[in-house]
């Protein structure tokens, strides 16, 4: 298959230092229901790698949809600018925007078979019949379709549906693909299985990916970097590590995964760390370049894998809180034990069930809680 140019791979932490395949500047929308003006997207500015996977994450009405949309053209943005590889492409109309749009309903042909819903595009552009056959051929072999060339829709899984639906965009060889929430109808299994497909075909085609989604597990496993997006704005934009690390916001730290957010005062500042005081034997240790200074306020967040629960408390040179067990579930490969602490904030921490298959405490107990001082992270703004 001829593949888009594209030197070299991202990194999931990179600066966006290659070809910008899209760019957004200042872009936003507003409509105007029951004559009440809505605010849908707040001025989002983004400038996407080419050959990136790029993922905007956000709650149902977050604006993330709305901005993919005006990638494609489907929507017309109130202000700002929408550029593809350097054009300025704002006012210009879907059908001549170089990208490709993936739905979650796939919206494939049910009276054609998968040969012809996958070439229908190229034969709308009247290309020749030999390189038809090509092209097809080929990118029914990326997607893992070949052999089933006549089957029809309804004779195949809703996995294997999403493929032909991919397959017909990227046969086009459109220069950006944009997927809104494509695997939201498979069942769990199956859309993990997915997520790894997707992925391996954007690193073998070689385009810019543009995945929106609401979920969490599917944009940390795809993606070079997102866009975590909430109530028009983007709250941050990196890699995924960074992103689940170090949050920037408090909505970002409890939207990615699960995570604990304690506040408290800083009571000094000693070298390498700033120590947090809930009570006289508890303290949080933080990094000091991330702290706020002596005397102020901080909110820090810590997520629950980091944290060691035991019964005892550790003289190591750690962050220590103590607590009472709430609640102990039980999930398979870990518990999750919700702790109450002395001053009434709750913190929840996992651990890995013992071969054994016993737990550490159980609902009642006196515990402490241990993490090391790199694994508390003081919000911004909070």
């Amino acid at each position: 298959m001829v593949k888009p140019q594209v030197a070299g791979a991202v990194t999931a932490n990179a600066r966006v230092d290659r070809t910008s395949a899209i760019e957004l500047v200042d872009v936003a929308k507003e409509y105007t229901v029951h004559g009440e003006v809505v605010h849908a997207v707040k001025g989002v500015s983004l400038d996407i790698a080419e050959g990136e996977f790029f993922s905007l994450l956000g709650p149902s009405g977050c604006g993330k949809t709305t901005t993919m949309r005006m990638i494609a053209g489907f929507e017309d943005p109130t202000r700002g600018v929408v550029r593809l590889y350097g054009q300025d492409v704002t006012d210009v109309p879907p059908n001549r925007r170089d990208v490709n749009m993936v739905f979650q309903s796939y919206a494939l042909f049910p009276h054609m078979n998968v040969w012809e819903n996958v070439a229908f595009g190229l034969k709308r552009r009247k290309v020749a019949a030999q390189e038809i056959k090509t092209r097809v051929g080929e990118i029914l072999e990326v997607v893992g379709l070949t052999g089933r060339e006549k089957r029809r829709p309804r004779e195949m899984s809703g996995g294997q549906q999403q493929r032909v639906a991919l397959a017909r965009a990227l046969v086009n060889r459109p220069r950006a693909l944009l997927l809104d929430e494509p695997l939201g109808a498979l069942d769990l299994k199956l859309r993990h299985t997915m997520q790894i497909e997707l992925k391996r075909i954007q690193r073998e085609v070689g385009i810019t990916f543009v995945y929106v989604t609401h979920d969490q597990s599917e944009a940390l496993t795809m993606s070079d970097r997102i866009a975590v997006m909430n109530d028009g704005v983007v709250e941050q934009l990196a890699g995924p590590r960074e992103i689940y690390e170090q949050p920037a916001t408090a909505f970002v730290a409890g939207f990615i995964g699960t995570s604990n957010l304690i506040n408290g005062t800083v009571s000094a500042v000693d070298g390498a760390h700033a120590v947090l005081s809930l009570g006289s034997d508890d303290r949080i240790l933080i990094p000091s370049g991330s702290a706020p200074g002596q005397g102020e306020a901080a909110v820090i967040t810590v997520r629950p894998e980091k944290i060691t629960i035991a019964r005892q408390r550790r003289d190591q040179e750690v962050s220590q809180v103590r607590g009472t067990v709430s609640e102990v579930v039980y999930l398979g490969t870990y518990n999750s034990y919700v702790v109450t602490l002395d001053g009434g904030a709750e913190v929840t921490v996992f651990e890995q069930n013992a071969m054994d298959g016993t737990s550490t405490a159980e609902r009642g107990d006196s515990v402490w809680l241990s993490w090391r001082p790199q694994h508390s992270y003081a919000l911004r703004g909070a």
